[in-house]
């Protein structure tokens, strides 16, 4: 940004324009939150080597990997352990029935004199897949059945039993945990796509805003950023910003149900103060988290996005969130993202607020 933007802010004069001083650089963090940092590049020679590791980290975490799974990978595991179970111990009764001499035993219901039929009726792999299901799922149809004077098919039946309920027992966990993790209810929770910069109570201060899109509040709710700057000497320098909502001060806002708008003054303090107002040239991100509490449940969920350079207006001011419907009830506005000359006189119709209080009526 050049001084010559940054005096028509300080001044008062109207500008519109967002900042464009810089060329666009890889950002750390995008617009949804997601990580956008690429994967460290190996030499030739020990690309291998970095892929076996990785795989060797995954499997140490084998839970966090399930549940961080997108659903059509969490069924197909889910399809294809439950499979390679009942294949495993299909192959281990075929094989029990073959060294028993159950296949080439005629009639399972008078067998030869002296010898046990372990399992009735294994006389193929496909009897035996149909036994090894039948066990796991303990449907019991009645054909077939183990003997209970073979030792070792009461031994392979207990344990296909025991690693059966463990197998159930991690597979339905990882649905349960999957299904209620805090990162659902956050997708609810949306960040202007741009950052103002305006005057508030009479301070310039940056401004953003957020939402919450169900009718579910949200308690205890707190915005942090860290700003990340190049540096000399240091790729990235990162500095912690505080973000206020109206008189609250640093305590958190104790209900989120409509749009919030938050703001960080830019007086010399203010670790964006040299890049917004004094005009310096060097690449930075801000980076906002959101965190908060489910009402009802007390799990925490976080929210986070960022803003570069380029995504920062200045001179201008969020609409209002609120207005109010015939009846003078509150409404929410469907362009609560939207952003207007902070000279434009507001609608008579609409509250006039930043956070619902009518008190910040730009001036």
């Amino acid at each position: 940004m050049t001084t010559k933007s940054t005096s028509l802010v300080l001044g008062g004069k109207a500008s519109s324009s967002p900042l464009l001083s810089s060329p666009p650089c890889q950002r750390l963090v995008t617009k949804d939150g997601h990580c956008a940092l690429q994967p460290t590049l190996c030499p030739s020679g020990s690309w291998r080597g970095a892929l076996s590791r990785a795989w060797l980290l995954a499997l140490q975490d084998l839970w966090g990997l399930l549940v961080g799974l997108r659903w059509r990978w969490v069924l197909l595991a889910f399809c294809a352990s439950f499979l390679a179970h009942w294949l495993l111990f299909a192959c281990l009764w075929y094989l029990l029935a073959h060294l028993n001499g159950d296949l080439a035993v005629q009639d399972h219901d008078a067998p030869p004199q002296g010898h046990v039929v372990c399992v009735k009726h294994i006389t193929s792999f496909t009897a035996a897949f149909s036994f090894s299901l039948e066990t796991q799922l303990t449907i019991g149809y009645g054909t077939m059945f183990p003997s209970g004077d073979c030792p070792s098919a009461i031994a392979l039946l207990a344990v296909q039993m025991l690693l059966g309920l463990m197998l159930e027992a991690f597979i339905t966990g990882a649905f349960v945990a999957k299904i209620a993790r805090p990162q659902k209810r956050a997708g609810a929770i949306q960040f202007s796509p741009q950052a103002v910069v305006c005057k508030h109570q009479g301070q310039t201060c940056l401004m953003i805003r957020a939402t919450n899109l169900l009718q579910r509040p949200l308690v205890d709710v707190k915005v942090s950023a860290v700003l990340y700057e190049e540096h000399e000497g240091q790729a990235l320098h990162q500095t912690s910003l505080d973000f206020y909502l109206d008189h609250l001060g640093q305590q958190p806002c104790p209900f989120f149900i409509f749009p919030l708008t938050f703001y960080h003054p830019l007086d010399r303090r203010s670790p964006l103060y040299p890049a917004l107002c004094e005009g310096m040239s060097n690449h930075f991100e801000l980076v906002v988290f959101l965190s908060a509490l489910q009402e009802g449940t007390g799990d925490s969920c976080q929210k986070r996005t960022s803003y570069l350079r380029q995504e920062i207006q200045f001179d201008r001011r969020f609409v209002p969130a609120l207005g109010l419907d015939a009846r003078g009830r509150y409404i929410v506005s469907t362009q609560h993202f939207e952003t207007a000359h902070s000279k434009e006189p507001l609608s008579k119709d609409c509250v006039v607020q930043v956070n619902g209080d009518g008190s910040d009526r730009m001036e």
